[in-house]
């Protein structure tokens, strides 16, 4: 297992110094996200400043933005980084996509397959010279002059990661990507009923199989070097679960291990704004299938008993800071 650093979002001003402190300690990959920040834009500064490590969005938003666009930014971000940067797509939910974006909605698992295969177009015919003809069910890219055209860079197209919840979803990126990217609120139990059997359909469906594709998981981890660390990350952990516990996308989850009424709890308190009273809602049972709690020195080893079998990468969902010495530890315990 490679593990890795992922934040929800990175200022520009701090990417490359960032990502330096995270391949300085031993990450294998350090990826943003798009939250109030601009992700792909963060990348160039993190692919700039660093020389081995993994450099990638999870995610950026994909529907707003036009195939083309994402294709050439990242393009140029393989090229700069010599091959080590990995394009992390999200489809976010409707409501932002349309009212923060002012973009379109509509059947988001068969518009990203379509999405990904533009995207894989344009990189073809970047490659080969072959005429551009893209004819998708919602993109069309058809037109591709010299002028407009970037010399290939000898790094090939960079890897493309999905994330995904839903059965549909999970099944598109077996089928068209190259790695999962999982929610944070996944257990293992929703690993291995749900989220593998879908990715290998889909892989299956396009003559692969699971492992020619990389599945990457942020794990809960209720950990620290003393006792105010611990419940401060404990404190972290339960309100996490309680505000994705909340969301309707990630009921299935909750419905998997019998726990629809606390869907539906949640749910109906942060309808009324009661967030800080969510997290007395999510008990222990609750909060230990969700989450690995251990010291730092022993959270490797427990994450790997875990999830060694269903995931290929980890990354840590906590508010704890691992140190050089604990992201060393971490890192050997998982690859065993």
């Amino acid at each position: 297992m490679k593990f890795d650093a992922m934040v929800l979002g990175t200022p520009l001003v701090d990417a490359g110094a960032a990502a330096t402190a995270a391949e300085t300690a031993g990450y294998d990959g350090w990826f943003t996200g798009e939250t109030a920040h601009e992700p792909l834009l963060a990348c160039g500064a993190a692919g700039a400043a660093t020389q081995r490590i993994q450099v990638g969005t999870a995610i950026a938003v994909a529907f707003p933005r036009s195939p083309m666009h994402v294709a050439q930014a990242a393009h140029d971000l393989q090229a700069l980084t010599g091959g080590r940067f990995v394009l992390g797509l999200g489809s976010q939910v409707k409501a932002h996509v349309e009212k923060r974006f002012s973009a379109t909605w509509s059947a988001p698992a068969a518009r990203m397959r379509d999405y990904v295969l533009a995207l894989r177009a344009i990189w073809d015919a970047w490659e080969t010279g072959e005429r551009l003809a893209h004819r998708g069910e919602f993109y069309r890219h058809t037109l591709m002059t010299p002028f407009f055209t970037p010399p290939p860079h000898g790094h090939g197209a960079p890897p493309v990661w999905l994330a995904a919840v839903g059965q549909k979803m999970t099944t598109v990126a077996g089928e068209v990507a190259d790695g999962l990217l999982c929610h944070g609120f996944t257990t293992d139990r929703y690993l291995r009923e749900v989220t593998l059997p879908a990715l290998e359909e889909g892989a299956i469906g396009a003559g692969r199989t699971r492992s020619d594709l990389e599945v990457c998981l942020p794990v809960f981890a209720v950990t620290g070097h003393d006792a105010h660390q611990a419940r401060r990350a404990e404190a972290f952990v339960r309100q996490q679960i309680a505000f994705y516990g909340s969301t309707p996308a990630y009921r299935p989850v909750l419905d998997l291990h019998g726990w629809a009424g606390l869907h539906e709890r949640l749910h109906a308190r942060s309808i009324r704004g009661e967030w800080e009273a969510m997290p007395a809602l999510i008990d222990d049972d609750v909060l230990d299938t969700f989450a690995v709690a251990a010291p730092p020195g022993q959270l490797g080893t427990v994450i790997r008993a875990r999830y060694g079998t269903l995931v290929d990468r980890i990354s840590l969902y906590t508010p704890f800071v691992p140190s050089a010495d604990d992201v060393r530890r971490l890192a050997q315990d998982l690859a065993g």
